[in-house]
């Protein structure tokens, strides 16, 4: 009786402790990184920035904030917007407030901007043990591969798919539209204005033809879930070109490659390497858009709004389906528009030279972006090396130096800020940190 009654106090006082110590943690949240005055002065002029900008554009959005905390903040929707999507879980129906971290954002898509977002033998080659810890994930039935005990087999299931180096590089592309699959697209005939883009980036199954005075006939990209990789010979009647860039966001399939070899497509066909943005707005909309980032100056958005009042989540080509959350995706994506990545386009808003007003400003997006670093204990926080985020520095045994003589000149000067190197994201690595090769000497 005496141990059990020694193990319970032991065990409350051990509890007692933990609790202390999580309270001290975050009472001392931003004294423990050492943010200085300066970073806690850019990350508060952020957080109202934004709020004001939300307030501004965001359709009846509203940005709460409590208290100190400089990095939370909760999207509100208005009270008669009338949610429809259903949890398959709990059946309960989706909310009307959604917390976002305006700091790690900030943050994880600074990195997107200067990242690739193609998956290359490069990138598998540099990372430690990329073939046995990595690769053989990207193949379907991968497990059977054995962590590519058999690399010839692994590189044979993904050689078709896998270019060597990176066949995009940040700001190669100026004016960039990603076109989603709203039905609301069907209100309003942006075709010509998507069409003058110099880039236009699409979804999964969404097709062309009979829609063109709506969403336009350019097709330069075409973001890929699961289901429509596995129909690639259907994927490329939608363009009529026959040039679009399949982008596969999930992982090679035999039938893919089949399909690749036998049909045969001659299409650039290529897997996404992304960023991981958690429990965000998920889908292939997310993903093209950062896949957009990557290689574009500035990013627009058509299709993918569902305003305050909505009746029903639609696409612009079938019915309404279960599976969407547009209430959460709408308010990620005024977050990325006050946050000054990108610009959303709606029935609502039907004018191209639009502009979104109170967007926080270069300079004070720079400085919180910094801040936010330290906060989040980035690799690099804080230093002004443009390569202070590689948590891997390698040089390719026989890499050529990149033909930069085709490229605008934002890309090129991009390749000077950066020396040359090519920046991948590592995944749910520990300070989120970036593989990095360089050019030889």
């Amino acid at each position: 009786m005496r141990l059990l009654q020694l193990g319970f106090f032991l065990a409350l006082a051990s509890g007692l402790s933990a609790l202390l110590i999580y309270i001290a943690g975050v009472s001392d949240l931003y004294t423990t990184t050492k943010l200085s005055d300066q970073d806690l002065e850019a990350l508060q002029s952020l957080q109202n920035g934004f709020k004001k900008c939300v307030s501004k554009n965001g359709l009846g959005l509203q940005a709460v904030t409590k208290g100190s905390d400089y990095c939370q903040v909760t999207l509100n929707f208005p009270t008669d917007t009338v949610p429809k999507w259903k949890d398959p879980k709990t059946g309960q129906l989706e909310g009307l407030s959604f917390e976002f971290n305006l700091c790690e954002a900030v943050a994880t898509w600074e990195q997107v901007r200067n990242s690739t977002t193609i998956l290359t033998r490069e990138f598998i080659d540099a990372l430690p043990n990329g073939w046995e810890d990595y690769a053989w994930r990207r193949i379907n039935k991968g497990v059977l591969l054995n962590r590519c005990e058999n690399k010839t087999l692994c590189l044979e299931k993904l050689s078709l798919v896998l270019p060597k180096t990176p066949p995009y590089v940040p700001k190669q592309f100026d004016r960039c539209a990603v076109i989603g699959n709203s039905g609301d697209l069907l209100q309003t005939k942006f075709g010509k204005e998507i069409d003058d883009y110099d880039v236009v980036i699409r979804e999964n199954g969404a097709p062309i033809e009979n829609y063109t005075e709506f969403v336009g006939k350019k097709s330069s990209f075409r973001l890929l879930n699961r289901g429509s990789a596995k129909a690639l010979d259907k994927v490329i009647e939608l363009d009529e070109t026959r040039k679009e860039v399949l982008i596969i966001k999930t992982t090679i399939h035999d039938i893919m490659n089949k399909m690749i070899q036998e049909v045969p497509i001659n299409n650039p066909v290529y897997l996404m390497l992304g960023a991981s943005f958690g429990s965000a707005a998920k889908g292939t909309g997310l993903k093209a858009l950062e896949f957009a980032l990557s290689i574009c100056e500035s990013v627009d958005m058509y299709g993918f709004t569902v305003d305050p009042g909505y009746k029903e989540w639609t696409r612009y080509f079938s019915e309404s389906r279960q599976g969407h959350t547009p209430l959460h995706g709408r308010a990620y994506y005024q977050m990325m528009e006050c946050l000054g990545l990108v610009k959303i386009h709606s029935p609502m808003r039907a004018d191209l030279s639009r502009v979104v007003h109170s967007v926080p400003s270069h300079s004070t997006i720079t400085a919180a972006r910094i801040a936010s670093e330290k906060l989040l204990r980035r690799v690099g926080a804080g230093s002004e090396d443009p390569l202070h985020a590689c948590s891997i520095r390698k040089k390719p045994a026989k890499r050529e130096p990149a033909d930069v003589s085709g490229l605008r000149k934002a890309a090129v000067d991009h390749q000077k800020i950066v020396r040359g190197a090519t920046m991948y994201p590592l995944e749910l690595h520990p300070g989120r940190g970036l593989l990095c090769t360089l050019p030889a000497d």
